[in-house]
């Protein structure tokens, strides 16, 4: 990957990290229980410090100011807030379908991240978005316990008792 690509992969990973940072803040404004807004607002903190990982390394020259850029109104052509306004907007929206919109994202997430990561050469580079791959995985393990317990589903720690009785 020259440097121009390279550059270009960072500032979109950084863009990336700001929509689901703005996605999660979008469900938490509409998220009604509190253990779950309190879910998606952690969720949206940690996409701040991901930007802030990426932008560490950033060499472009498109985003100058990462805390000014952070603090943009949300761009609505992005996939997660179209995803999720389009979801607000249909009857019936809850937790629970905000919630398996968010596993579904940072399920692909994690996936672009790995495969940028296979065609980066720079060893620093590479960490940075193998790094991040691992805190996307750690979201979607977040939101996918978040989720078994609005569910009412049998919490994988508890396993062993349900199953021995």
């Amino acid at each position: 990957m020259n440097r121009a690509d390279l550059a270009k992969a960072v500032r979109d990973s950084i863009k990336t990290e700001k929509y689901a940072m703005d996605f999660y803040r979008l469900a938490a404004q509409h998220a009604q229980k509190k253990e779950v807004r309190r879910v998606f607002e952690l969720l949206a903190t940690e996409e701040m410090e991901h930007a802030h990982s990426f932008f560490a390394i950033y060499e472009g020259t498109e985003i100058d100011d990462i805390e000014a850029f952070l603090k943009r109104p949300p761009e609505a052509d992005s996939s997660w807030s179209k995803a999720l306004a389009k979801m607000i907007a249909e009857p019936g929206f809850d937790e629970r379908r905000a919630l398996e919109l968010a596993m579904e994202r940072e399920e692909e997430l994690e996936r672009q991240l790995r495969k940028l990561s296979e065609r980066i050469a720079e060893p620093e580079v590479k960490d940075i978005y193998l790094k991040n791959a691992e805190w996307t995985r750690n979201h979607y393990l977040l939101i996918e316990s978040e989720y078994a317990r609005l569910m009412r589903m049998v919490h994988e720690t508890d396993i062993d008792t349900y199953v021995r009785e």
